[in-house]
């Protein structure tokens, strides 16, 4: 997986990794050559006396160590830029993906899992390739030049490297072998951290008002000791590895200098000569251990590959189509044929056979009790969610023909759950429309009735949000995500019980105000009172996913066993008729 990985984004960067090959390789070249100038100066210089000889050789030294250092910069540079470029490439990719991911397949993953998969899992993959670039490509180059100078050197001796390459590479892999299932351990504890931290940081109103520190502290550490126990054994592994590769490195030094120094007193090899073998000696094994180390990092980079792989191959329930419809009537009708839903893998269906039509300057009202799918079915129009049955219209087009910008453009939806996003009053306010006037902005807020509060706030449409709106009251919240849809004025008006959080004092002014602005656009709203939606045109009735009544506030109350048992909740005989 990571090798694809690898193929698929780093193949634009090839003339870079060419270069740094390059680079690494005359660098490589040069670091070699300085052993042997060095066996020179001592058997050719020091020895014989020949101080002129000696300042040559060390001029000579110093020009090969300067092409050495610049060489190795430049590699460096080039090798960080492909890797940085790859980073942001899959970043931007693996974004990409997710934002078009339907709430189907951002719940398969879960958010704090997608957040590391995009964060950490990318950085590890990363820092791989900066390893690869640096560290790796020079690695075979040592070895093999370093061995055909070790063996110029003197050929007997280098048996050596015979018998200390091996074992040093199956030693390390072994220690490898281990570390990668610590490392899928890893990657996976730290999802459950973020989740854990996620919760904890989003809920801690609900925290403190149940006074539940205590217990919220004891699940994260829980998490954390997890993730803490598989760090020291991924971290117990990778110790051991590094004492076991310079026990093997000074061993094969004193062997060189044992076998060395027994040449050397039978003339069979100068002393310069062993210098330079040991210094040979001593980079092979040092590139095999830095090619050791960066196999360290290939199984965590390899799991961290195969879990951005996951996201990166996963595609999404909501397709566009081949040839999607670019163009629509102005009119804004929403119809629904027998529609259904299932979620994948569930028992029962969440929808099943939903019928209506809603017309431009009607408003249609969709009630029921908790659970009964109001919210799913509203998710369905702007393909949130696709319909597994029946068919969603918009002016007469299946949504899953139309071109998702245009369907977006027409739509204007207020969640159950209003978001706010880290900014300012005017910053969320233009997510609607980016060109909106001030003007603009303060007609949709004094619609929604938030013109008070915002200009009370320090800097008015300035005033910081933020992040989710945290910094407003949850009536506030709803009331500028109204706001926020009325600034786009679409074809068609999505309220999903946007008015729960208002007394019923704003809320009649705010509909009253709404009343007119809406009065040429299809309006769809999802209540839980009554009082909301008595006026509407047309009520749906939905309960247990079932469509039980379509009808007038008076007609469902004669017809309707289920809306007349809301209505008796809630209102008394008199208020009722």
């Amino acid at each position: 997986m990571l090798i694809r990985l690898f193929r698929t984004y780093l193949l634009p960067y090839s003339g870079l990794l060419w270069a740094v090959v390059a680079l690494q390789f005359v660098q490589t070249m040069a670091t070699l050559l300085l052993p042997t100038l060095n066996a020179d100066i001592i058997d050719k210089g020091i020895i014989t006396g020949n101080t002129g000889y000696i300042w040559r050789m060390g001029a000579v030294m110093l020009l090969v160590t300067f092409v050495q250092v610049v060489f190795a910069i430049w590699a460096t540079y080039y090798g960080a830029k492909a890797a940085m470029g790859f980073g942001r490439d899959v970043r931007k990719s693996l974004f990409h993906r997710v934002t078009g991911f339907s709430a189907q397949e951002v719940g398969e993953f879960g958010a704090p899992s997608l957040i590391t998969r995009i964060t950490n899992d990318v950085q590890q993959v990363q820092m791989l390739v900066v390893m690869l670039c640096t560290l790796f490509v020079a690695a075979p180059i040592m070895i093999v030049g370093g061995s055909i100078m070790a063996v110029h050197e003197d050929g007997p001796l280098s048996l050596i490297l015979v018998v200390a390459i091996p074992v040093l590479v199956l030693s390390v892999g072994m220690v490898v072998v281990r570390m990668v299932p610590q490392f899928q351990f890893m990657q996976e504890r730290i999802d459950r951290v973020n989740q854990v931290l996620r919760e904890q940081i989003t809920g801690i109103r609900v925290v403190r008002a149940f006074i539940r520190e205590p217990e919220e502290v004891e699940r994260f550490g829980v998490a954390n000791d997890a993730l803490t126990l598989t760090s020291l054994r991924a971290g117990r592994l990778m110790a051991f590895m590094f004492p076991t590769v310079m026990l093997i490195l000074n061993a094969s030094s004193v062997a060189a200098i044992w076998f060395g120094g027994d040449r050397i007193g039978a003339g069979k090899m100068q002393i310069g000569a062993l210098i330079a073998f040991l210094s040979y000696l001593v980079q092979i094994l040092m590139s095999v251990m830095m090619a050791t180390f960066v196999a360290v990092m290939w199984p965590r980079a390899s799991v961290c590959a195969v879990r951005i792989k996951e996201v990166l191959d996963t595609p999404s329930s909501v397709v566009t189509a081949a040839s999607p419809v670019t163009s629509l009537p102005t009119s804004g009708t929403l119809e629904l044929r027998g529609v259904g839903f299932n979620y994948p893998g569930a028992a029962a269906p969440v929808l099943t056979d939903i019928s209506f039509t809603a017309r431009p300057g009607q408003t249609t009202a969709i009630i029921g009790s908790t659970g009964s799918g109001k919210t799913t079915l509203l998710n369905l129009v702007p393909r949130l969610f696709d319909a597994t049955s029946g068919t969603v219209l918009v002016d007469g087009v299946d949504v899953r023909d139309l071109d998702p910008e245009l369907l977006w453009s027409r739509i204007g939806l207020v969640p159950q759950k209003p978001y706010l996003f880290s900014g300012t009053v005017a910053s969320n306010l233009r997510y609607a429309d980016p060109d909106a006037t001030d003007e603009e902005l303060w007609k949709a807020l004094e619609i929604a009735q938030a013109r008070d509060f915002v200009a009370a706030m320090p800097g008015g449409l300035d005033a910081t949000i933020a992040q989710g709106g945290t910094s407003v009251s949850g009536g506030q919240r709803q009331r500028l995500a109204i706001a926020r849809a009325l600034v786009r004025k679409p074809g068609i008006y999505l309220f999903d019980d946007s008015f729960s959080a208002l007394d019923l004092a704003t809320d009649a002014r705010l509909r009253a105000a709404l009343a007119p602005v809406v009065a040429d656009a299809t309006v769809v709203i999802v209540a839980q009172r009554v009082s909301t939606i008595a006026n509407a045109d047309q009520i749906l009735v939905i309960e247990d996913g079932r469509q039980v009544g379509l009808g007038t506030h008076r007609e469902l109350l004669a017809s309707c066993p289920t809306y007349g048992e809301i209505v008796a909740s809630q209102l008394t005989a008199e208020e009722a008729a």
